[in-house]
Parts: structure tokens; sequence; C-alpha cells
């Protein structure tokens, strides 16, 4: 069995290569990268070049993993960065390959009509808007011998924690360790659905290695009833960091305030905001872009359940507590408004 992986060196494209490589079915798995920095794998900037001969088949099956998650990006930099790349795997489609498309379980969340997102036809940024039209893509070409499988917010892995890079929900964690967390916005009783790591990638590897269905698939790896809210998450990474402190003999992280979104921009910000440094203001905006995904209205609803959400979590701080000690060490600095002694 010949297997096509792109985005090979991503966060869930590293532990789906280490899943392929211990499957007992033993495929032939040829990872490419934008650039072929890793050893074993093949370059390709996916969407922006040909694909090189290595690449062009024929395949069981071509796993796509190859995206940008950034939120801050444009229209174009999104088209560019995820939709060119999914027409350039589409090409390279043989009858009875089965493409399996990662995507994210957020495409299908509400729309808005805020106008921040009128350049995204509804949706919260570039990165969700070009995912959403990824699905449609390949949806329109790929009748039979699809599946789609959508994630939310990734954490490490079940058993340990354990993740390649940092990135994504670990901002909040970096935040609250610094001070830069005064407050955490959004609703204490919306969903904030994680993933851990393996899960997905094993979602991933047994599409991959298993019978392509004869029509289309769709695999949601969520926690749905279970998933936790965010005040939990909140609760729990704050518990955490505080016993990996005290281990050591530093002080507590404490609880930041939870404000709900309509309050935080409706009378909060608006008065602080001319007071805050630039390093506070960047932190807002950092912070701001998690509150739709972590204050969810209801959970997703999942064809692959995550059992235990708060392990997965749990698990998941420690592990970057363990592998970032000089920034879990660190004392939080209070906010203080600029120009408030006047």
């Amino acid at each position: 069995m010949r297997i096509l992986v792109t985005g090979a060196d991503g966060v869930v494209g590293r532990e789906v290569l280490e899943q392929l490589a211990a499957h007992p079915a033993a495929p032939t798995v040829v990872p490419v990268t934008r650039t072929g920095s890793r050893p074993g794998t093949t370059a390709w900037n996916i969407g922006a070049e040909a694909p090189p001969e290595a690449v062009r088949g024929p395949w069981d099956a071509i796993v796509h993993m190859a995206a940008c998650t950034r939120w801050t990006m444009t229209r174009a930099e999104a088209e560019a960065a995820n939709i060119a790349p999914t027409r350039a795997v589409l090409d390279l489609l043989a009858p009875g390959t089965h493409l399996v498309h990662v995507s994210t379980a957020y495409v299908g969340g509400a729309r808005t009509e805020e106008s921040d997102a009128a350049d995204f036809d509804g949706y919260r940024n570039g990165y969700e808007w070009s995912k959403a039209e990824c699905e449609r893509l390949v949806r329109a070409q790929v009748p039979n011998g699809l599946t789609i499988v959508r994630p939310p917010l990734i954490l490490g892995r079940s058993t340990d924690g354990a993740i390649s890079r940092f990135s994504g929900p670990y901002t909040l964690l970096q935040a609250l360790v610094s001070g830069l967390a005064a407050v955490v916005v959004g609703s204490p009783d919306g969903y904030a659905e994680v993933a851990p790591v393996d899960q997905v990638a094993e979602a991933i590897v047994d599409a991959a290695v298993g019978a392509a269905p004869n029509d289309q698939r769709l695999e949601v790896v969520a926690a749905g009833a279970a998933a936790l809210r965010l005040s939990e998450m909140v609760d729990i990474v704050c518990a955490e960091l505080t016993g990996w402190r005290a281990e050591r003999g530093l002080g507590p992280i404490q609880v930041p305030p939870l404000i709900s979104t309509e309050s935080w921009h409706r009378f909060f910000l608006p008065l602080a905001e001319r007071h805050l440094s630039q390093v506070q203001h960047e932190a807002v905006r950092l912070l701001g872009m998690f509150e739709s995904y972590t204050s969810m209205p209801a959970p997703f609803e999942p064809t692959r359940p995550v059992a235990d959400p708060r392990a997965v979590l749990v698990q998941s701080v420690r592990w970057w507590a363990e592998n970032k000690q000089r920034a879990a060490s660190r004392t939080p600095t209070p906010w203080t408004m600029v120009g408030a002694s006047a």
C-alpha cells in the first residue's frame, strides 16, 4: 500500500508518520514538506510549483494535512496557503485513490455578520474560511473515496501530554504565567473542545490504511457532551500550573476573572484601551482570538469521542511546564495602566 502524506512536519503530521511507521499494514509512506528539511521527507512547495516526480503517484491513499493555521491571514494569504495546495493535491488523484482530507471542526461553526468577518463570508478568520472552501472543493471533485477528518483545538498525547510544537491553545498557558491574561473573555459555561494529538492522528491513520468509503465520510474528533466548559478549563490550567510551581517552591497562579464577551467589548475594553501598553494591546488581541473557540454555545457531535478531555488537558499542561520550565516559573506581572498615576 502506497500513501502520500502532505504537511508531514506539522503537529498532527509528525504523529501520523509515527503511527503509520508502527502500523501492522506496513504501508509505504512518502512524506511531503514544503522545504524537505526534515530527513526522509520530499520537498514540494505545494500549490506554488509543479509536483516533483516522487509525489506524482499513483497512490492508494493521499493524506492531505498541509495548511497554515494562522488566524490572522488575509483572504489572499489563506488562498495561497490552504486552497491552492488543496487544488494541487486533487490533481494527483487517480481512480481508486482514497483522499483523507484534514479540515477543522470549526468549519461547521456559527457564522457572523460582524464587519470584520465580511472578507471571509461570515467566517471568523481567514483560516476558518479557507478550510471551509477546501471542504467544498474536495466534496465537489471527489464524490466517492473521500474521508474528511475534523479536529478541534489540539493538545498533547492522551498518554503523556507530549506534542512536537506548542501553538494554538498553549498561548493561554504562556499568558497566565506571564500575567498578560489579566482576564479571560468568554462565557464561563461555554464549551471548549479539545482533542489529544494521538487520537486525531489515529482517526487519520485508520482512514488511510482502511477501506475507502463508497461515498464521502466525515470523522469528527471531539468530546461532545463531555466537553469542558471554559470555567473548568481555566481552573484546571491554573491548578496544574500552581501544583507544578509549588513542587519548586514557587508562588501560585491566580485564577483570572471571567468576563462575558459582550461586557468586555461594550464596557471594559473601551474604558481600559487608552491606558494599555503596546504589549498589553497585543495580549488582548491574541487572547481575543480564542473567545469564540473556548466558549461555544454547544459542543460538537463527535464520531470519535474524546473520552476524558480533563485528563488530556492535565497531561498537556504538565508536559508544557516540564518542557518550558523557564516560562512556567515566571512571576506573573500584574497589569498596570499607562498613565494611571496621573
